[in-house]
């Protein structure tokens, strides 16, 4: 026997959940975000050049890469809401050595457990997302990034009048942080584990209630996955070379101090806060092809014409840019999502695996390529990136798996 509960009445006793799952994304990439701020202070701390800095954010992001596919695969067929407890208490080992570490070495083993804890919290932070969304998925997921995308634009400010002043010890102090998540993570794996129904034998994905979707054969889905990877390779690579090397980017052009530039570096990021929860709206009704479109490809011209500009119109497009590559996410998430709608798990890990994965990478190549040839080459090669953005224009319609 099934019950008809009227749509409004599901949305609205979803939202609580989805509201503390933002919050847990908040504190969990508030956390993260502390990575990159303090680079400035470890530079200087460790006397390391920017090719070292790169491969920092390396540790971290591969980390957090390999693993979340895997776990997401797993969970797809064995869903594990309390597993997001349990990452947290990795973040907070990383948090702590990255605290006290006395060596470069320790810092890439603290970096590593802190990327290991977003592997395990994302891909079933997304399911319950998924699942709280009530049908609007491109809400859900847009509402539980703004949290994500608030916590990682923090970190700067943090560093800037905490950390700044008070030194690389202070970092220990954010471990309450950790501790407020878990308990939260452990108040939304239990209404996760309540609203779900036993799987029957041999049931492997989906839940009783979600309606039955057909599942399309791979080769219906690896090209537009394959180009999903590769705006997002565009888009991921864009940001990486602002979270990695902002701050040096206007302290070595601008001569501005390290706490101005943790102040602008907190405005292009905070700014994306509104992008990711305005592309999953939009993307709801207006379809996410779009969205997509226009949130790589629209932000060409600003990007070619950053490197030219003085102090202030670089704080002006900078935040311009990222508000609108930042719609892109959560309508790639839910596209991915609708190419397979009985692999949440999978495309959650894969596909937030990747961002972090091709972050690193790009971190790494960009430090190297800042050695050799300057920071400010990194904003004149990087600034044709969203010319990837065309690509959008091949994926095909999905409006049938947004009916359903």
């Amino acid at each position: 026997m099934s019950l008809n509960i009227p749509a409004d009445t599901a949305r609205r006793a979803a939202m609580p959940v989805l509201v503390a799952l933002s919050l847990a994304h908040f504190l969990n990439d508030m956390i993260q975000s502390l990575i990159p701020a303090i680079y400035p202070i470890i530079k200087q701390a460790y006397a390391l050049d920017f090719g070292q800095i790169g491969i920092i954010t390396l540790a971290f992001q591969i980390s957090a890469s390999l693993l979340q596919p895997l776990i997401g695969m797993y969970t797809d067929r064995y869903p594990l809401p309390y597993s997001t407890v349990a990452g947290m208490g990795f973040t907070l080992v990383g948090l702590v050595g990255l605290a006290y570490a006395g060596s470069y070495p320790l810092l890439l083993v603290a970096a590593a457990c802190v990327g290991i804890g977003s592997s395990i919290f994302h891909p079933e932070a997304t399911r319950m997302a998924r699942k709280a969304s009530g049908g609007r998925h491109g809400f859900a997921q847009g509402l539980f990034q703004v949290g994500g995308q608030f916590g990682g634009s923090i970190g700067p400010l943090l560093a800037a009048f905490i950390i700044v002043p008070n030194g690389q010890s202070s970092l220990a102090w954010f471990c309450a942080a950790a501790l407020i998540a878990m308990p939260l993570l452990g108040w939304t794996a239990s209404h996760h584990a309540l609203a779900t129904p036993t799987r029957r034998p041999g049931q492997t994905g989906g839940h009783a209630h979600e309606p039955e979707i057909a599942h399309r054969p791979f080769r219906e889905v690896a090209f537009p996955l394959a180009i999903l990877i590769v705006l997002l390779c565009s888009k991921t690579a864009y940001t990486a070379s602002f979270t990695s090397f902002y701050t040096f980017y206007l302290i070595e052009r601008f001569e501005v101090s390290v706490q101005t530039s943790q102040v602008m570096l907190f405005l292009f990021l905070v700014s994306s806060a509104a992008g990711v929860l305005f592309g999953g709206m939009l993307g709801d009704r207006i379809g996410r092809n779009k969205i997509i479109w226009f949130s790589i490809l629209g932000a060409l011209p600003f990007t070619i014409l950053l490197p030219h500009v003085g102090l202030v119109w670089t704080g002006v497009l900078t935040i311009v840019i990222n508000l609108v590559m930042s719609s892109a996410f959560a309508a790639i998430l839910v596209y991915a999502i609708e190419l397979m709608p009985h692999r949440i798990g999978l495309i959650g890990g894969f596909f937030y695996g990747l961002v972090f994965g091709l972050g690193g990478l790009a971190a790494a190549a960009l430090g190297l390529f800042a050695d050799s040839h300057g920071i400010d080459a990194v904003y004149e090669v990087c600034a044709f990136l969203p010319a990837f953005g065309l690509l959008a224009f091949f994926l095909p319609s999905l409006r049938g798996s947004r009916a359903a």
